[in-house]
C-alpha cells in the first residue's frame, strides 16, 4: 500500500494549486487522510485533515479560508485545493493516512512528498 501524490509546482503569490493523493495497493479502508507540510528550516506541520466519510475537516489556522480538503467517492483519493497562496506556504507537502486497514493491524502511512514553491 502506498500514497501517491501529485500536483506540486511553482506559482506566484496569490495563485492556486491543487494537490492530489491516491492510496493504491491492497487494502480495505483508509481512515483519516490529511496533508502536512515542511517549510525550509521548519518542522513538519499539519495543514488539513478529513475523515473517512468526509464528515469532518480540520485546518491549520494559517490556511483556514484559503485551502480546502476533500475526498472522492471511493474515499481513496484526497485533494487539497490551495487558493490565495503565500510565500510562507512554500514547502514539501506530504499526504498522510492515520490508519490503513489491510486485514492485519492498522498502520500509518506517509506519501513521498510533493514540492510547492510560492514566489513573491
Amino acid at each position: 500500500v502506498q500514497l501517491v501524490e501529485s500536483g506540486g509546482g511553482l506559482v506566484q503569490a496569490g495563485g492556486s494549486l491543487s494537490l492530489s493523493c491516491t492510496a493504491s495497493g491492497s487494502f480495505t479502508l483508509v481512515k483519516t487522510l490529511g496533508w502536512y507540510r515542511q517549510g525550509p528550516g521548519k518542522q513538519r506541520e499539519l495543514v488539513a485533515t478529513i475523515t473517512s466519510d468526509s464528515s469532518s475537516e480540520d485546518y491549520a489556522d494559517s490556511v483556514m479560508g484559503r485551502f480546502t480538503i476533500s475526498r472522492d467517492n471511493t474515499g481513496n483519493t484526497v485533494t487539497l485545493q490551495m487558493n490565495g497562496l503565500k510565500p510562507e506556504d512554500t514547502g514539501v507537502y506530504y499526504c498522510h493516512a492515520d490508519r490503513v486497514y489491510d486485514g492485519g493491524a492498522p498502520f500509518e502511512l506517509w506519501g513521498q512528498g510533493t514540492e510547492v514553491t510560492v514566489s513573491a
